[in-house]
């Protein structure tokens, strides 16, 4: 391995304008398919398997032209003080507005207020619902301005008139979080390099892969059914780790400079031992997020595969563009230590033989390891405490800040007609094999109407065959409550009661239901998805590492982590502490999707650090440092890089937390706080002790594992076996 990207890091820095051009041609390819691909829409967001879906299916069969998973928006409406909606003028306005809502191609249908009893018993509040042909994301923004513009005219008129539902939602944009990690990753930068041009190629880099796999992204969306969103995730994760391995690669080749070598061979040396580090960091990503297609939610697993690919971009473009470009730098990107003039000096040299802060850090650790491990290991488990009281659920209008539209409606609805009105349940009667159909429906009607937590139950609608019948149920209990989860439950058993006597299937859908089954979807598969990716790349590090020990304490390490991140966001978001801090107006359960999330893109971020530093330890390893040693000495020359790459990481995490999205400001939360963890309290400081206390049997390995597994030489043995006078100064591999 080694040897191959030495080959090609000088190939690449003598090549430079090929290796330039090709990777211009590939941007300006992605841009041109990008712009001239349709805009991209949003697939549905489908959930095989689950009951919800399943009825959301039979409602389209049974029920042609329903548009059973089209957007809705609820137009709350309520009465200046004094007054009631009953009233002539405010009747006579409703009744207008309801109209300018019935116009538009993608209008299914809308109901009058008065016609649908939808009037509160004091009078004071009513609602129309408006029904869309599409789903809310889809919706163009042409429905989107007459459904507001008949809001606001209803408001002109003296109404308070608000507006829930999700045929208002929008698609987050985030490219103010963009620029600010941004910022960050450039003032990290050239504080590590203490050159401008330095700090320039990993974030140039960077925005190239990212244009390169977001504009790909964008050409293919139609061909391959992308949604809007799909790209969010790809922009975040490239975006990170493109600048951090090309950090890691620019840092080596600086480190080579200054032990004296030329800068084609310091450029081979580069790629061919940090570069190693790169690629393997860089498998790990993608297994963790292609990995994400065993929760066999579609929307997620294309999330994952774009963001698998932009990663894979981003190492190529770190082991091909980096060395082109410090072949275009030359004599201005400057060994390790040395002063820069485009800082007006730079920092200062360090005297000769003074140990830097990281050589320091790993001397102490060394020193105590058992106090080091006792106290990080104690610190993040007192971290992971609020993670026993994890509340899984999705968003919804309630978890919206107060200053939206579509949470004054929320509030609206649960003043007017109680907190249940929010997450009102479908279900669905299949009586088609059913003796006596109407009966079914009857029967499934008079039993939910028994259940705890039932407010309201509609009498059954059915179809024109009348086989098949839709009931609407208004639980008590506001959508994310555990007592609505527990009706829902409690209706399937119902139903599997009729169907036992009246052969009719009986199914629960609508927005909360759906939610309820996503979450537990996502329940069921977070073990076998920690099982996989863990176990693949727990092997993967075994033939980096040679070492069944090292792997294993940073599979231990992550899980440690992932757990203290979790009771990170469980206090912020589901407990309320630091919320003002944060902005988070509303707590309430953590997004389901949360922990699936965290352990995939985490993990492969946490390899990273681990694979980064490591080798640098084994590498002094190799080449006869004592392990204690070898430990001070990946840190002498790693834990500065480590620390910016963390740094940069965070910071670009961090800037999603401004998001207005409660969604997006926990995903930013979560994925930081792990970063944070993660490399400064793990890999910064249990590592270093758990391979002090073992030593030598840190790289223990079966000696008939050792003969079976692949030599990849990811420590570059290789390169320091050859003679470096060698005349090509292309080195023979050598086996470690």
């Amino acid at each position: 391995m080694a040897t191959f990207l030495y080959k090609l890091g000088r190939l690449a820095f003598r090549r430079r304008h090929v290796v330039a051009l090709i990777w211009v041609a590939l941007l300006t390819l992605a841009g041109v398919g990008a712009a001239g691909a349709p805009a991209a829409g949003t697939t549905s967001f489908s959930i095989p398997g689950t009951e919800a879906q399943k009825a959301f299916d039979l409602l389209e069969e049974r029920f042609p032209g329903m548009s059973a998973d089209g957007a809705t928006a609820r137009v709350v409406f309520k009465a200046p003080d004094g007054e009631k909606m009953t009233d002539a003028g405010n009747r006579a306005t409703v009744d207008k507005t309801v109209r300018e809502l019935s116009d538009g191609s993608e209008v299914a249908s809308v109901t009058n207020p008065y016609q649908a009893r939808a009037v509160s018993k004091d009078g004071t509040i009513a609602y129309a619902q408006v029904s869309y042909k599409v789903s809310g994301m889809e919706l163009q923004d042409a429905s989107k301005d007459a459904l507001e513009d008949a809001a606001q005219h209803a408001r002109d008129a003296g109404l308070t008139v608000e507006v829930g539902g999700d045929a208002l939602q929008a698609v987050p944009h985030t490219g103010t979080s963009e620029i600010i990690g941004i910022a960050v990753a450039a003032v990290v930068l050239v504080i590590t390099f203490g050159s401008l041009l330095a700090a320039g190629l990993p974030l140039l880099t960077a925005i190239v892969g990212v244009g390169i796999g977001v504009s790909t992204i964008t050409a293919l969306a139609g061909t391959l059914d992308l949604g809007s969103t799909t790209s969010t995730l790809a922009t975040m994760i490239g975006l990170a780790v493109g600048i951090d391995y090309a950090l890691f690669i620019v840092s080596r080749y600086r480190a080579e400079l200054a032990e004296g070598r030329g800068r084609e061979e310091a450029a081979g040396r580069a790629v061919g031992t940090a570069g190693s580090a790169v690629v393997f960091a860089g498998l790990t990503v993608v297994i963790a997020l292609v990995g994400l297609s065993v929760v066999n939610i579609p929307m997620l697993t294309k999330m994952g595969v774009a963001a698998a690919g932009t990663v894979a971009i981003a190492v190529l473009i770190a082991l091909t563009m980096i060395p082109a470009l410090l072949g275009y730098a030359g004599r201005r990107v400057r060994p390790a230590g040395e002063k820069s003039r485009l800082l007006g000096g730079g920092r200062t040299p360090k005297k000769p033989g003074r140990p830097n802060m990281g050589t320091r850090w790993a001397s102490f650790v060394v020193r105590r390891p058992v106090a080091v491990l006792l106290l990080g290991v104690v610190g993040l488990g007192v971290a992971a405490v609020p993670a026993s009281s994890l509340e899984l659920g999705l968003p919804d209008d309630g978890s919206q800040p107060t200053s939206t539209t579509q949470r004054r409606a929320y509030d609206l609805l649960s003043e007017g007609f109680g907190p249940g009105f929010n997450g009102p349940l479908m279900v669905v009667v299949d009586a088609k094999d059913s003796a006596d159909p109407q009966g079914a429906f009857g029967d499934v009607a008079d039993g939910i109407k028994g259940l705890k937590d039932v407010v309201t139950v509609t009498p059954p609608a059915p179809n024109k065959a009348g086989d098949t019948a839709t009931i609407t149920v208004i639980p008590d209990s506001k959508p994310s409550s555990a007592a609505t989860e527990d009706l829902v439950h409690a209706i399937r058993d119902t139903g599997a009661e009729v169907k036992a006597d009246t052969d009719a299937n009986v199914l629960v859908t609508g927005a909360t239901a759906m939610n309820i089954d996503v979450s537990q979807k996502l329940n069921d598969a977070l073990v076998p998805y920690l099982v996989l990716v863990v176990g693949l790349a727990f092997l993967l590090l075994i033939v980096v590492f040679r070492s069944i020990l090292v792997p294993l304490k940073a599979a231990l390490g992550f899980l440690l982590s992932v757990m203290a991140a979790l009771g990170a966001v469980v206090a912020v978001f589901q407990w309320g502490w630091l919320s003002g801090l944060l902005g988070v107006e509303e707590t309430g359960p953590v997004m389901s999707m949360m922990p699936i999330f965290m352990v995939g893109v985490v993990f492969g971020l946490a390899m990273d650090y681990e694979v980064f530093l490591v080798t640098r330890m084994r590498e002094a390893y190799v080449h006869g440092e004592k392990p204690n040693q070898a430990v001070v000495t990946g840190f002498k020359h790693g834990a500065r890089v480590v620390t910016a790459a963390a740094v940069i990481m965070m910071a670009v995490f961090a800037g999603f937390i401004g998001s207005s999205e409660s969604m997006i400001k926990m995903i930013g939360f979560g994925l930081a706080i792990a970063v944070f963890f993660d490399a400064f309290v793990v890999r910064m400081a249990i590592v270093p002790a758990v391979l002090a206390l073992l030593g030598k049997k840190a790289w223990w390995l079966p000696k008939w594992l050792d003969r079976a597994l692949p030599n990849v030489d990811v420590e570059g043995e290789g390169l320091r076996a050859a003679a470096d006078a060698n005349k090509d100064g292309e080195p023979q591999p050598a086996r470690v």
